[in-house]
Parts: C-alpha cells; sequence; structure tokens
C-alpha cells in the first residue's frame, strides 16, 4: 500500500471593517505546504498597507507568530499599525474562525485533491468566492457575538 505525502495550505487573513461605509473584506494569503510565521505575518501586514487606507487596528489571537522579536521591532517602525490581541484560548470572538470553519465545512469538506497543487488552487477560489459575499462576511462578524456596529 501506498501512502501519499500529506499536503496542506496555510491560510492568514483578517476581515476589515470600512468606517465610513462600513463594507466588509476579507483579505487573505495562501501558503502551499508551510506553516505561518513571523516572515509571513510581516508579508500580510505589508499587504493590509498597501491595500488599506489610514490607520489600520489589527486585533488578532494569541498566535506565537504575532509575537517574536523581529515582528514586535518591524511594527514599533508602522505608525500607521495598531495592535490588540483576543484574549488567549477565545477563538469564539475572532471572526476569521468562522471563516475558516466556512471554507472547511463548505466546498471544501470531503474534497480529496489530487496534489497539493490542487489543494491550493480550491482553497484560493473557495476563498476568493467567500471574500465577494458581504452577507456572509457580516455572519462571520455576528457570530463573534461582539458589539461591532456593521450599520
Amino acid at each position: 500500500m501506498r501512502f501519499r505525502r500529506l499536503c496542506k495550505v496555510s491560510t492568514i487573513g483578517g476581515l476589515s471593517i470600512s468606517p465610513k461605509r462600513r463594507r466588509l473584506g476579507w483579505y487573505l494569503q495562501f501558503h502551499p505546504d508551510q506553516g505561518i510565521r513571523q516572515a509571513e505575518v510581516m508579508q500580510f501586514l505589508r499587504y493590509l498597507l498597501r491595500h488599506l487606507r489610514g490607520c489600520i487596528l489589527v486585533v488578532w489571537d494569541n498566535l506565537r507568530a504575532h509575537k517574536g522579536r523581529e515582528l514586535r521591532m518591524w511594527l514599533r517602525r508602522c505608525r500607521r499599525l495598531h495592535l490588540e490581541f483576543l484574549p488567549p484560548y477565545a477563538p469564539e470572538l475572532n471572526p476569521n474562525e468562522y471563516g475558516w470553519a466556512y471554507l472547511k465545512g463548505g466546498d471544501l469538506a470531503n474534497y480529496c485533491p489530487a496534489d497539493g497543487d490542487e489543494l491550493h488552487e480550491a482553497v484560493v477560489a473557495a476563498g476568493e468566492q467567500a471574500a465577494c459575499q458581504q452577507a456572509l462576511l457580516r455572519g462571520f462578524v455576528r457570530g463573534t457575538q461582539l458589539a461591532i456596529v456593521l450599520g
């Protein structure tokens, strides 16, 4: 019996809420066959800075990659980013967790790709499709039951 090598796609993402129109955006980056480390977090934050104007409040979980020395030093120089951490072990407060659950439990549930490239393509397509649905993104935020006004 032959076993296939396990393939994975790690994802980093963030939901944005525009201050004026209350429109949501879901910004995603995908990393085939690797985990999320400080370098990927900094790459994602640079991506946000290119796509979002003004000051950006980043509310994130307590992933170890969010707290490294190199990242902290980089963040000190970046005046547009302001950071807040969710309480430890509180995934129910993170709208991205609802997004990941949607992706994994929707089109990708029971999906069996032939290889890592096929998995990557499917994950990207599912993420892009979900990111275009305002009602779905609002559901991710409302699922947290946080007092966030969406308008």
